[in-house]
């Protein structure tokens, strides 16, 4: 059977230039990069030299740049130590968020009691930002700001030069989880007065187990795991090199064809909303998904109009792979708090969302066999709700 993968917002395949360069640096540069020989200082130049990537790709110094194991690590140091560290009382952020922010700006409630706040999103996810402009004015609480830059179930982006703009007239703190877009877009920090963000490899075609957070060196954060003086004493523990050569060949061969890229992936996400809104009767697109501008061209998020908590394994027994939620949530009994945020009653109860996520090796004749069996599938049920409307 010919499997066809379409759950790229979840993780990627490595491309085989990553997997080369991460097995040349396990062969060659095995030294521990602490070393002050010539093993260790090979391995330490290396990282140094990706460092630097990044840093030119965001406009940013090398020193702001922290090597972590992922989007995830990255997000619960910036947000746990902005309140143990930077004296933060209060958070802002949405129900929307990826669940280790929402959770770590749980666990800051939970034990260091940390006011939250949460602005609720619109029937589209979008956020209202006048909501957060007035949610500033009306505290003089020191405040983190806590917004992903675009949500991974539905696609929608958010304005987080807009944002950080509003955060620094109030002189909050500003972190956007940005797994999402990192190397899928031209981020420009220089410009963009984010005070936090992330990034996981793994999203755009890189190796699982490492990542990085961005930290402004005027914030003055510190880390939460400590030992060694590695990452700037941000981030105790060996640097995980050969993860470090993939993440930076990863990064490289994305920024080196984000153009061509973008457009396939664009011209598939179109493709595949005309194709699945001719064939399956009833369908509606979550978010702002089927949108050109603000959503990202990886995502589309489908409604189907019929209850089918199966679907996903289905198609999987047909060989393809696509999610009815974010990676994080979709082994969960109940919805996703983003289709919580977003669907209605009614909608929750008779229709079943769908998530497809695209990559550039993602081709039309994968969409047709997505379609074909997403055909086959609606025979099986009685589409009732053609006329129900998003909340």
């Amino acid at each position: 059977m010919n499997k066809i993968y379409l759950d790229n917002a979840a993780t990627t395949p490595l491309s085989e230039e990553v997997i080369d360069a991460m097995v040349e640096t396990m062969k060659v540069n095995f030294g521990n990069p602490s070393s002050t020989h010539s093993f260790g200082q090979e391995a330490k130049i290396l990282i140094e030299n990706v460092r630097r990537q990044i840093a030119d790709y965001l406009h940013v110094t090398p020193a702001e740049i922290i090597f972590t194991s992922c989007g995830t690590e990255s997000n619960n140091m910036i947000i746990k130590s902005c309140v143990e560290h930077l004296g933060v009382e209060r958070i802002i952020s949405s129900p929307m968020e990826h669940k280790c922010v929402s959770e770590s700006i749980l666990d800051m409630k939970n034990r260091k009691g940390v006011e939250v706040n949460y602005i609720r999103p619109n029937e589209k996810g979008d956020i209202d930002l006048a909501k957060l402009d007035e949610l500033l004015k009306n505290s003089d609480k020191k405040t983190l700001v806590s917004l992903m830059h675009a949500n991974n179930e539905i696609g929608n982006i958010v304005d987080i030069k807009k944002i950080a703009q509003i955060c620094k007239e109030n002189n909050a703190l500003f972190h956007s989880d940005t797994v999402q877009t990192m190397a899928h877009m031209d981020l420009d920090f220089s410009d963009i007065p984010v005070d936090f963000a992330s990034c996981s490899a793994h999203k755009f075609h890189g190796p699982k187990g490492i990542g990085f957070a961005f930290i402004r060196k005027a914030t003055g954060l510190k880390g939460i795991i400590t030992g060694g003086p590695q990452e700037r004493s941000l981030r105790a523990g060996t640097e995980n090199v050969a993860g470090i050569s993939g993440l930076g060949k990863a990064l490289e061969l994305s920024l080196n064809n984000m153009e061509a890229y973008t457009q396939h992936m664009q011209n598939i996400k179109q493709y595949t909303i005309n194709r699945i809104a001719e064939e399956i009767p009833g369908v509606k697109f979550n978010g702002r998904s089927s949108e050109a501008d603000n959503s990202l061209y990886t995502v589309v998020s489908l409604l189907l109009p019929y209850k089918n908590p199966l679907i996903g394994l289905q198609l999987d027994m047909k060989g393809i792979a696509v999610s009815q939620g974010s990676a994080c949530s979709s082994g969960a009994s109940k919805p996703s708090m983003v289709m919580m945020m977003i669907l209605s009653e009614v909608e929750m109860d008779h229709c079943t969302p769908l998530r497809v996520s695209f990559s550039h090796m993602t081709t039309e004749k994968d969409i047709d066999a997505l379609v074909d069996a997403l055909k086959e599938i609606s025979k099986d049920f009685v589409i009732e709700n053609t006329n129900v409307e998003h909340r």
